[in-house]
């Protein structure tokens, strides 16, 4: 794998891979890379000036801002959904450090990748007293192995890391990176900023799409700004696919209209990982959705996750979950209903599996919620963790001979035989008799079950 590496710091402004400068070739190799790569990596800022949104971190009087323009970085991880401008911050920084820059992707970096890069570290710091920032896209994918690695010389400031990565970082990067680094949470752009964009690329002739004498419509820049759910880089592949594909009209321009911009991005981004931090703030929100007896709210998230492609039986299973959790005897059926949905989507597939996760879910939605049950097995786990019991005597099993000897089982008394099927009889452990686990509320059919307990406590013999 080549590692890109600029030193900011050599007369020569170009680049260096590995450790053996570019010759001619690859300079014009990379020269014609930068005029035909994608429009989306050719605007991307080349200065703080130039950055779009993210003001929380890059205002100028905010910490980041400052850090970048000393020159006095130290190890960063930037965390946010894809086309936010992880990698644009990163190539900023690249562009203003007196630090040697170094680049790898984790996706496809392996040790001996991180092995060179360490060596050069430590070789540049050791003979030229420079720094060293290495920026490592999807640092996630990285194993906890491989994190280590790099752990030491992180610490002792051989390497001033850059991680970028769309999942949640306190989820998937070790502690002890995180804690030698500072998080940087970056938004989805806002419609103002992403237009912002849109109309650079249409008209920068440098960078942009200038050059093609194209105008975008205000219907279709509001489109594409909405549609692109706060990520650049699908705004501006939409631009350049429409400019590229869209024949001139009468008066010699390229028109990008609503109807242009709507086949070229297709349908709405949904900004949903299936393993990133996204997915579980989507997930968080269905189930509250319908702990909240909110249908319409419940229903739109599970349609969300079923357009990502979320898998139907992970969803299944969450309403089953729910189904007790949240509803328990307040409605006996809603576990029978969510139980049946898991095993129709199984058998029946999509896209028609939709409609029954739907059923279970709005059905979910509109019960009485109870969370007796989830209260009573807590109540009862913890005691169980702070008390030694035994069960009474009466109680044990007398199912075999020779169990009068030696007392098991004598003084029960069998429920059928008394009114109502019930009996005053002790069932708790010595040790805990009196406590109480299970509260029935007076939601739904648990109501009935209360009125029952009562009855059948106030009639006993």
């Amino acid at each position: 794998m080549a590692v890109f590496r600029q030193n900011r710091g050599a007369a020569d402004p170009l680049f260096v891979s590995g450790e053996n400068n570019m010759d001619l070739f690859e300079y014009a190799k990379s020269k014609t890379l930068d005029q035909e790569s994608p429009l989306a990596s050719r605007l991307r800022p080349r200065t703080l000036d130039e950055v779009v949104g993210q003001q929380h971190i890059v205002g100028k009087d905010k910490l980041l801002y400052r850090a970048i323009k000393a020159d006095k970085l130290t190890s960063v991880i930037f965390y946010g959904p894809p086309g936010t401008g992880k990698t644009t911050l990163a190539k900023v920084i690249a562009n203003t450090t007196s630090a040697n820059f170094t680049q790898i992707n984790a996706t496809v970096a392996g040790k001996k990748d991180m092995e060179a890069v360490v060596k050069q570290a430590q070789d540049d710091l050791g003979m030229y007293g420079k720094k060293t920032i290495l920026f490592i896209d999807e640092i996630h994918r990285f194993n906890k192995g491989q994190q280590d690695y790099l752990l030491p010389f992180v610490e002792d400031g051989t390497i001033i890391l850059i991680g970028a990565t769309t999942e949640n970082p306190y989820f998937e990067v070790n502690g002890a990176l995180l804690s030698r680094s500072i998080i940087f949470e970056l938004k989805a752009l806002e419609i103002p900023e992403v237009k912002e964009l849109i109309r650079r690329a249409v008209n920068d002739p440098d960078r942009g799409m200038g050059s093609y004498d194209a105008v975008i419509d205000e219907d279709a820049l509001e489109f594409l700004a909405d549609m692109a759910g706060g990520d650049a880089r699908s705004a501006l592949n939409a631009v350049e696919l429409g400019i590229l594909t869209t024949p001139r009209s009468e008066d010699g321009k390229i028109h990008l209209t609503i109807d242009v911009a709507s086949e070229c991005i297709q349908k709405r981004v949904v900004r949903y990982d299936k393993n990133g931090d996204n997915h579980y703030d989507i997930i968080s929100a269905f189930i509250k959705s319908m702990r909240g007896s909110d249908p319409d709210a419940a229903v739109y998230y599970l349609a969300k996750m079923l357009y990502a492609g979320e898998d139907v039986k992970f969803i299944a299973r969450r309403i089953m979950i729910l189904a007790s959790e949240d509803i328990g005897n307040a409605d006996p059926q809603a576990l029978c209903v969510a139980a049946a949905a898991a095993q129709a989507v199984e058998r029946v597939g999509m896209p028609e599996s939709q409609i029954i996760l739907s059923q279970a879910v709005t059905y979910m939605a509109c019960a009485p919620k109870s969370n007796s049950a989830v209260n009573a097995i807590q109540e009862a786990m913890r005691c169980v963790k702070a008390k030694k019991t035994t069960v009474p005597v009466h109680l044990q099993d007398a199912h075999y001979g020779g169990h009068e000897s030696l007392g098991h089982g004598i003084g029960y008394k069998y429920a059928h035989n008394y009114r109502n099927h019930y009996v005053n009889q002790q069932y708790l452990p010595s040790e805990i008799e009196g406590e109480h686990f299970y509260e029935l509320s007076d939601m739904g059919y648990e109501k009935k079950l209360k009125e029952h307990m009562k009855k059948i406590h106030d009639e006993a013999e």
